[in-house]
C-alpha cells in the first residue's frame, strides 16, 4: 500500500493538491484526524482488494495539539506496517495567506473572537510543525497559481513511483525571494548578464541567442561543469538514503537569463546521465 499524507497551511493549496492525486487515480480522505490514521491504515490493509492501494490523506492543524507531536512516533509506526508512506507539506508566505483569505471571504479554521488572522496563522505553523520536520516533499505555493500546483504534485508524485526519486531543477530571480523548499540554492550571480546586452534583455535563457551568449563564456561553462558533477556525485546518495523528493534551485537576480540556462542544462545532463524524466520549472517565467 501507498499512502501519500497531505498537510499544510490553510490556504496553501491542500485541497488543490487532494484533487491532483485524486484525479491520478488515488482514494483520497480530507481532514482525517491524526490519531486515527493507524487504524484507518490496518482497515484498508486489511480489505484485501486494490481500491486501497494509492490512498492520499489530508490532515491539518485540526487534528489536535497532543496527536500532532506525536506525529513522527505515527509515521514510524505506518512504516512499521510495510507502507509506503510519503509526506507531502504546502506552505505560502504570509503576506500571500492573507491575500487569499481576504480575496476569497473563507474563514481560517483556527480564528476566534480572541484570535486575529495572522496570529491564528502563526499558530498553525507552530501546531504543524512536527509534520513540517517528517516532510519528503515541501512545496511553496507563494507564487504558484491552481493549475501549476496540480501539475506540480502530480508530476512529482508520478515520477517518485516510476524512478524512486523524483528530481525538479527550478530557476528563480533572488529579487523575488529565495525558494523556501529547497534541497540545494545554487548562486549563479556571478556570472555574466545577458540583461545588460539590449538585444537580449527582452529574451530568456530558452531563447537561442540567450543560450549562444552564455555558452560562448568560460566562467559559465565551468559553472555548469562544476553543478553537473556535484549533482551526478550527490543524487545517488540521496536516492540511495530512500528519498523520494530533491530540488534543486538556481538563482540568478532576476530569474530569466542565467538560472534558466543552466536549469535547462543540468536538467539535460541528469536525463542523460541517470535516463530518468527530470522535472524544470522556472518560476519567474510563468
Amino acid at each position: 500500500m501507498k499512502l501519500v499524507i497531505v498537510s499544510g497551511l490553510s490556504g496553501s493549496g491542500k485541497t488543490v493538491a487532494l484533487h491532483a492525486l485524486e484525479d491520478a487515480g488515488y482514494y483520497c480522505m480530507d481532514n482525517l484526524h491524526i490519531g486515527l490514521l493507524t487504524a484507518v491504515v490496518r482497515q484498508f490493509m486489511a480489505a484485501g482488494h486494490g481500491l486501497y492501494d494509492q490512498t492520499a490523506v489530508g490532515i491539518d492543524a485540526r487534528s489536535g495539539t497532543e496527536a500532532l507531536q506525536h506525529f513522527s512516533e505515527i509515521a514510524r509506526e505506518i512504516r512499521d506496517l510495510g507502507v509506503d508512506l510519503q509526506i507531502l507539506f504546502l506552505q505560502a508566505e504570509e503576506p500571500t495567506l492573507l491575500r487569499r483569505f481576504s480575496e476569497t471571504r473563507r474563514r481560517h479554521p483556527l480564528t476566534r473572537e480572541d484570535l486575529p488572522l495572522v496570529e491564528a496563522i502563526q499558530l498553525e505553523r507552530q501546531l504543524l510543525a512536527p509534520v513540517v520536520e517528517q516532510a519528503d516533499l515541501a512545496i511553496d505555493t507563494t507564487r504558484t497559481n491552481v493549475h501549476q500546483l496540480s501539475d506540480t504534485v502530480r508530476q512529482r508524485v508520478e515520477q517518485a513511483e516510476a524512478s524512486g526519486l523524483s528530481v525538479l531543477i527550478r530557476s528563480f530571480g533572488f529579487k523575488h525571494g529565495t525558494p523556501v523548499d529547497s534541497d540545494f540554492v545554487f548562486d549563479v550571480r556571478c556570472l555574466p548578464n545577458p540583461h545588460w546586452e539590449p538585444r537580449l534583455r527582452a529574451l530568456t535563457g530558452l531563447d537561442p541567442e540567450v543560450a549562444n551568449f552564455l555558452g560562448s563564456h568560460p566562467l559559465v561553462e565551468e559553472m555548469h561543469v562544476s553543478l553537473r558533477d556535484f549533482l551526478a556525485t550527490w543524487i545517488p546518495r540521496f536516492e540511495r538514503d530512500n528519498r523520494s523528493y530533491l530540488t534543486v534551485s538556481i538563482g540568478c537576480t532576476g530569474g530569466q537569463h542565467r538560472s534558466v540556462y543552466l536549469a535547462e542544462r543540468l536538467a539535460a545532463d541528469l536525463r542523460a546521465l541517470r535516463g530518468e524524466a527530470i522535472s524544470t520549472r522556472h518560476r519567474e517565467l510563468t
